[in-house]
């Protein structure tokens, strides 16, 4: 499994995992549980994104503003989850950033599959894109 195809796999359980949310209505357990899982999922893929994809990419000039942006996109989407935790989630209020945060996320997994995927496969050696995969894989099982 290459770096893409990793992180490919778990831009797909947040997908579901945001699909599942924005289904949710008021503050009922299933809506916790979701949320709680999502919010996991979201802070530790970003860690592991920033430590084993994009930090390697910050020292080309062809993905130096690319990683960067997709660090500030991280930033926001933190963001939204902070205004989740601040909002009763028996609040109309809960819904629209939920679905807010669905969006901006997806925003982000488009971007990143389908621009900077192609363009980080140019910089990145067969090897590194390998070894960024393991280290990334291995972040991600001893923080779930």
């Amino acid at each position: 499994m290459n770096i893409f195809e990793a992180i490919r796999k778990d831009h797909d359980i947040q997908r579901e995992l945001l699909d599942k949310l924005v289904e949710t209505s008021g503050d009922t357990k299933k809506r916790d549980e979701i949320f709680k899982s999502l919010k996991l999922e979201l802070e530790i893929h970003a860690n592991a994104e920033e430590r084993h994809y994009y930090k390697p990419l910050i020292d080309s000039d062809m993905m130096q503003d690319k990683a960067r942006h997709g660090i500030a996109e991280h930033h926001e989407i933190d963001e939204l989850v902070e205004k989740l935790e601040e909002t009763d989630y028996d609040s109309s209020a809960w819904l629209k950033i939920a679905k807010d945060l669905k969006h901006k996320v997806e925003h982000h997994l488009e971007d990143e599959e389908h621009k900077f995927f192609q363009l980080s496969g140019k910089v990145l050696s067969e090897k590194q894109k390998l070894e960024l995969a393991e280290n990334y894989n291995s972040y991600m099982s001893s923080h779930r």
